[in-house]
């Protein structure tokens, strides 16, 4: 019977171990001692870069918006060249490692496509800029001021002070309402009164309390005409201009306004309803 032949596994060889923390060992921790500094300095060096930046912007009155993604931008790409030089400090091969890096991510990119697209989408935002920090918009169903737009979100506090993060994507993708774009803004308003009701009275009392509102524009003109003859009312519309920011409270106003003047003048508001006959069947 022949005996086996395989070869026995080989055994660690601590001595080549120790030869190498001999000959090397304290050029190796004197290299990750200076690439762990060049690590934070650099990230401190970002800091002061970054800074900077912004201050230069704010000093050009460069839009919110640009300045908050630019900085953001300018930050990742430096943090890069950061820690590509503390590997290299360390005696990794940079070009090996960059090729590894690419192809990780190609793979990374495949697997987040959603983000990149989020990431393209806050690029077209900042260039086409539909809206900037500080405006009041509608978008992905979604309405908010705006306080930031990051590189991959854009970030909404909502009239009862809820913090809302969209996807750039999706607010591209949406429909965007820009309700801060313009300084004015055209208040719609539908005032029914009862089809006994005296309509130049009516037309009258409305023009007293729109020319009685100082927050009201006299360039354009204010719209006051009936619109409609409805089931229960007739309708008139109410359409002054305001400065943006006035807006809704010349609405509240006006609308307090026009109830109690109505009360007053007795012009009755009419509300939904239905006459019922009845018949007697005899047999």
């Amino acid at each position: 019977m022949e005996e086996s032949t395989a070869p026995a596994t080989a055994a660690f060889d601590w001595t080549q171990v120790v030869d190498f923390l001999k000959t090397q060992g304290v050029d190796l921790a004197i290299n990750i001692v200076i690439a762990i500094a060049i690590f934070y300095v650099g990230k401190l060096v970002i800091s002061l870069v970054v800074r900077g930046m912004r201050k230069v912007m704010q000093a050009r009155e460069v839009d919110k918006t640009l300045e908050t993604f630019v900085a953001n931008l300018v930050r990742m790409a430096l943090m890069v060249v950061v820690i590509i030089a503390a590997i290299s400090q360390v005696g990794i091969e940079t070009t090996s490692f960059i090729a590894i890096f690419g192809a990780a991510g190609l793979a990374v990119g495949l697997a987040l496509q959603g983000s990149l697209s989020n990431f393209a989408a806050g690029v077209l935002i900042v260039l086409f800029r539909p809206y900037k920090v500080g405006d009041f918009i509608e978008a992905a169903g979604i309405a908010g001021a705006v306080e930031q737009v990051q590189i991959l979100t854009t970030v909404l506090r909502t009239g009862d002070n809820k913090q809302i993060i969209v996807p750039n994507s999706q607010v591209m993708d949406s429909v965007i309402t820009n309700y801060s774009a313009n300084d004015t803004r055209r208040v719609d308003m539908v005032v029914g009164v009862s089809y006994d009701d005296d309509l130049d009275k009516v037309r009258k009392t409305l023009e007293e309390l729109v020319a009685a509102e100082d927050r009201i524009l006299e360039d354009p003109a204010v719209t006051i005409a009936v619109s409609e003859l409805a089931d229960n009312s007739v309708n008139f519309v109410v359409r002054p201009w305001v400065k943006t920011s006035d807006y809704w409270g010349v609405t509240f106003d006006l609308t307090e306004a026009i109830k109690k003047r109505f009360d007053k003048e007795g012009i009755s508001f009419p509300f939904p309803q239905q006459d019922v006959h009845l018949h007697t069947v005899k047999d």
